[in-house]
C-alpha cells in the first residue's frame, strides 16, 4: 500500500495507523496547496478533491477519506487491536469515537482555514472545540483509552487532531487526562516512526 500525505495534516492519523498495523507501506509526500506529488505529477489524478490522505491499495485502487482509510487499515490487520471485531458493541463504540473526532474536532479545526472568518467566529469555533475536547477528557478520566485496553484508530485520530491546539496557543494541559494520554501515545514506537518519516521529530 502507498499513503499519500502532507506533513502534519490529518493524514498523520492514517500514517500512524499503518505504522501500528505492522503492514507494509510506502509514502508519497504531497504539496496539498499546489496539488502536486513529490515527483511533480498531479495529485488531483489520485484524489480529484485535492486533499489528503489517499491510500493506494495493492491492486491500484485508491481509497480516500480518513474514516474509511483508518477502518480499512484496522480490518487488514485484525491482530493489531486497532479496532474491535466485527459485530461487537465495542467496535461500534470505537467507530462512534472516531466519528466524533472527525466531525467535532477535525472539521472544526479546518474551519480556521477559511480566510473570511471574523474574530467572533473564530472565538465561537474555539469555544466549541474546548467543549468537545472536555468531553473526550472526561472519557479519558475513566479509562486510559477511548475504548478497550489498547489504543485504537479512535485514539490515534484524537491524538492527531488535538495536536493542532498548539497552532492556537491552547495548551493541552488544561485537560489533564488528555494531556497524559497524548504523552503516552507520543512515546509509542509507531508514533515516533510516523513523526520521523514526516520530518516532525
Amino acid at each position: 500500500m502507498k499513503l499519500y500525505y502532507a506533513p502534519d495534516s490529518i493524514a498523520l492519523a492514517s500514517h500512524i495507523a499503518l505504522a501500528e498495523s505492522g503492514l507494509d507501506y510506502g509514502l508519497v509526500r504531497v504539496d496539498h496547496h499546489a496539488h502536486l506529488n513529490e515527483d511533480g505529477s498531479s495529485y488531483l489524478a489520485v484524489n480529484p478533491n485535492g486533499y489528503v490522505p489517499a491510500l493506494e491499495l495493492g491492486d491500484g485502487e485508491i481509497l480516500t477519506e480518513t474514516l474509511s482509510i483508518l477502518q480499512y487499515i484496522a480490518d487488514m490487520a485484525p491482530d493489531s487491536g486497532l479496532c474491535q471485531e466485527a459485530g461487537s458493541r465495542a467496535r461500534y463504540r470505537v467507530l462512534a469515537w472516531t466519528s466524533f473526532v472527525a466531525t467535532e474536532l477535525h472539521q472544526k479545526f479546518m474551519r480556521f482555514t477559511q480566510p473570511d472568518l471574523t474574530a467572533a467566529q473564530r472565538g465561537a469555533i474555539m469555544d466549541l472545540l474546548r467543549q468537545r475536547t472536555a468531553h473526550a477528557d472526561a472519557r479519558l478520566a475513566q479509562s486510559p483509552w477511548l475504548e478497550g485496553d489498547r489504543p485504537t484508530i479512535a485514539d490515534i485520530f484524537l491524538f492527531v487532531a488535538t495536536g493542532w491546539f498548539r497552532y492556537h496557543d491552547v495548551p493541552t494541559t488544561i485537560w489533564p487526562h488528555l494531556h497524559r494520554f497524548r504523552a503516552i501515545i507520543a512515546d509509542r514506537p509507531a508514533v515516533r516512526r510516523a513523526l520521523a518519516e514526516e520530518g516532525l521529530a
